[in-house]
């Protein structure tokens, strides 16, 4: 059956389903344990505190979000008019996030991890044979050019230095050397703690192949990165739940302009995924987005429910601030770091992330021992993963509550359990 058809047999049956549904206006009115108006905060249960690149810790609000009873005709939790409120209302405040008012650029909300933002890109946007420019800062910039080449595109990656970056000069080189459908950026590598410039990347870009598209990956940078989506002229970016935006793992959030949504309609081939399809999500989304009960595939309504209060808690205050206090948190941290004697892994402070620190460690100290004397004072952190340097290295992250929070102490903590792990050790600063 063709997909189109089958979206309309299911939206009539929806739309049947949801007038009987309307009744249930004390459903409807639940909504609000998602957004404006929380119950009363549960005290979450003593653990440690959580300071890795993600997933972070979360605010109780969010959490208690996610103890949201199923909503919705019958067993449909999930095109019961209530709910379908919640999703339309969360597709919008995703707009705001990515700070576009362009009525012609597509949010996606769609069940799964931030890896599903590569295959949405790769499997829509891109033709098996053609280009794609991939610039690298670690190991999810490999890993995206991974991705594309599973799709059948051909693909040239610009590796920065372990703790670098690709610089202009060679990527406006490499655009005119050939045209590339799309190029992609990691927007804040993890597994390095690398910054990427976006501005003057997308100057570039317009400047020497304005028909190529730029993707972000902003897994790790949306919503403690500024992140302008109009004004930059982005053509896509793709994140994810669980870290600044600080809901539990399990959504996959992006956003593609409206240039990006003409290049795949123009596909010559039928994309080369069925879940990843955009043929599919597209009017899902919009049908949503416009309060319409619709279905391709099963959303999770929970974790819905708590993106809604976890943009509802971030949009309360203008995003600047936001962005500005992650900044003057980072800034705190590196100046412990170096006053500690230890050096970052992004070594220019232009290339260094906001919402996390990539740490080398001193030659006498050894990550597996650090690590455990951090978890035993109450702080996760997270070990390397770039292949290169990954015994050298520990990354700490802070983003979200534990930055924006007045009343907790993450950070302080963070950094005194750091000092002590370190002197135990039989680390002094020389």
């Amino acid at each position: 059956m063709h997909p189109s058809t089958r979206l309309s047999m299911i939206a009539t049956h929806l739309s049947a389903s949801s007038a009987s549904a309307a009744s249930l206006s004390s459903t409807t009115q639940s909504r609000a344990l998602s957004s404006a108006q929380p119950p009363k905060m549960s005290s979450q249960p003593e653990h440690p505190t959580l300071l890795i690149p993600g997933p972070i810790e979360f605010d109780d609000a969010v959490l208690q979000s996610m103890s949201h009873f199923s909503l919705g005709y019958r067993s449909e939790s999930h095109v019961g008019p209530g709910f379908v409120s919640t999703f339309g209302e969360t597709i919008s405040l995703v707009r705001k996030i990515f700070q576009t008012t362009d009525p012609s650029a597509q949010p996606y909300i769609i069940s799964g991890s931030g890896t599903l933002g590569w295959d949405l890109v790769a499997a829509n946007l891109v033709e098996a044979g053609e280009d794609v420019l991939v610039l690298s800062t670690g190991y999810f910039g490999d890993g995206f050019a991974d991705c594309f080449e599973t799709y059948g595109a051909k693909v040239t990656k610009l590796t920065g230095p372990v703790g670098g970056r690709p610089q202009l000069p060679e990527i406006e080189k490499a655009l005119k050397s050939k045209k590339f459908k799309v190029i992609t950026v990691t927007h804040v590598d993890t597994s390095t703690g690398v910054l990427s410039e976006l501005e003057k990347l997308s100057e570039l870009v317009q400047s020497v192949s304005p028909e190529t598209l730029l993707v972000v990956d902003g897994v790790c940078s949306v919503a403690c990165e500024e992140i302008a989506f109009d004004k930059w002229k982005l053509d896509g970016v793709v994140t994810a739940s669980q870290k600044a935006i600080g809901c539990p793992a399990g959504l996959s959030i992006s956003m593609f302009s409206g240039k990006a949504i003409k290049a795949f309609e123009a596909r010559k081939t039928p994309p080369a995924s069925y879940f990843a399809s955009m043929k599919n999500w597209t009017p899902i989304m919009k049908n949503y987005e416009a309060k319409k009960p619709s279905y391709f595939a099963t959303p999770s309504p929970q974790l819905i429910h708590a993106l809604h209060t976890a943009l509802t808690q971030i949009l309360a205050k203008p995003l600047s601030e936001r962005f500005a206090k992650h900044a003057e948190v980072s800034d705190k941290i590196k100046k412990a770091v170096t006053d500690l004697g230890l050096k970052q892994v992004a070594s220019k402070p232009e290339d260094q992330a906001h919402g996390m620190t990539a740490i080398y460690l001193p030659e006498t100290v050894k990550a597996t021992e650090l690590l455990p004397r951090l978890a035993k004072s109450g702080v996760v952190w997270a070990g390397g993963i770039h292949k290169e340097i990954a015994p050298k290295y520990v990354r700490f992250g802070h983003m979200g509550v534990s930055v924006t929070d007045p009343n907790r102490k993450d950070i302080d903590k963070a950094l005194n359990a750091l000092a002590n792990g370190l002197s135990e050790l039989g680390y002094q600063k020389a």
